[in-house]
C-alpha cells in the first residue's frame, strides 16, 4: 500500500465573493507523477499555494507526508520544494552563491551542499556560467537555476508550476528527464502545466479542476473512460469534462 504524501481535505478557499477552491479533495502518493489542469481561473494556483502554505483555507486541511500545513509550515517546508513558472533568483548573487544560499536555510551540511551543486551543474551544463551573476542569465539559465534549488535538499515533495515554459527543446527534455528521475529516487512531483502534451507524457495519475472542484481525476485510460471516449486525446477530454468550447479559454 502506498504511502499518501499530500491530502487535501474538503479544502474550500474564497477571496470576496469568489470562491476559487470549493470542497476540494485531492491525494497524491508517494513517489508518484501527479498532473493537474484546468482551464484559468480554475484555481490551480490557490491549490499550489494552499500545499506550500503560501494560503490558508477558510475550510478543510491540507497535509504533507502527515503534517498539516496550516499547523507546522516549517516542518511542512523542510520536505517541498516549489518551483514557480516565472523564476525569481537575487540578481547580484551568482548561481552557485544562490544555490549555497537555499541550502543553508535547508540546514545543509556545507560539504553536502558543494557536492549538490556540483551535481545539478553537471547535469544541467552550468559550469560555463555558474559563477556568474543571475541578473544576466536568460530565461532558460534562471529556470535551471531555480530547479536545481528544488533538487539541492532532496525534497519528499516538489511542486513545480510551468515547468517547460522559456526552455528550448533539449532543456525542455533535460528537465523532464531529470523531473523523472526525482520520481524513481521516490521524491512526488506535482506538476500544474498548460502544456497537455508534456501532462500526458509524464503523469502516472492526472487531476483536472473546473471551477474549484475536481472534474476527474485518474489515468489516461480512467479519464477516456470517464469521458466516454475510446482512444480520445488528453485534449479532447478536457474540453468534454470543463465544458469548454475553445482553446482559448485555456491555453496561455
Amino acid at each position: 500500500m502506498m504511502n499518501t504524501i499530500v491530502k487535501i481535505e474538503n479544502v474550500t478557499k474564497r477571496f470576496g465573493e469568489h470562491t476559487a477552491l470549493n470542497g476540494l479533495n485531492l491525494e497524491v502518493n508517494e513517489g508518484e507523477f501527479f498532473g493537474y489542469l484546468g482551464p484559468n481561473g480554475a484555481g490551480k494556483t490557490t491549490t499550489i499555494k494552499t500545499i506550500i502554505g503560501l494560503v490558508k483555507p477558510d475550510e478543510g486541511t491540507v497535509t504533507i507526508n502527515g503534517v498539516d500545513v496550516s499547523k507546522a509550515p516549517l516542518s511542512v517546508r523542510s520536505m517541498v520544494a516549489y518551483v514557480p513558472d516565472n523564476p525569481f533568483l537575487y540578481g547580484k548573487l551568482t548561481a552557485r552563491e544562490f544555490l549555497a544560499f537555499v541550502g543553508g536555510l535547508y540546514h545543509m551540511k556545507p560539504d553536502d551542499i558543494k557536492k549538490r551543486i556540483d551535481w545539478v551543474a553537471d547535469i544541467f551544463d552550468m559550469h560555463g556560467w555558474i559563477d556568474r551573476r543571475t541578473e544576466e542569465y536568460s530565461f532558460g539559465m534562471k529556470k535551471k537555476v531555480t530547479m536545481s534549488a528544488a533538487f539541492i535538499h532532496r525534497p519528499k515533495l516538489i511542486v513545480v508550476d510551468e515547468p517547460t515554459v522559456g526552455l528550448d527543446p533539449p532543456s525542455a527534455r533535460l528537465l523532464k528527464d531529470m523531473l523523472l528521475l526525482m520520481k524513481e529516487h521516490g521524491t512526488s512531483i506535482f506538476m500544474s502545466s498548460h502544456d497537455l502534451a508534456v501532462v500526458e507524457e509524464l503523469s502516472d495519475r492526472i487531476a483536472i479542476l473546473h471551477e474549484g472542484s475536481l472534474a476527474a481525476t485518474g489515468t489516461i485510460a480512467e479519464l477516456q473512460e470517464k469521458a466516454k471516449l475510446e482512444g480520445g486525446t488528453l485534449e479532447q477530454l478536457f474540453l468534454k469534462l470543463t465544458k469548454n468550447v475553445t482553446k482559448s479559454v485555456y491555453m496561455d
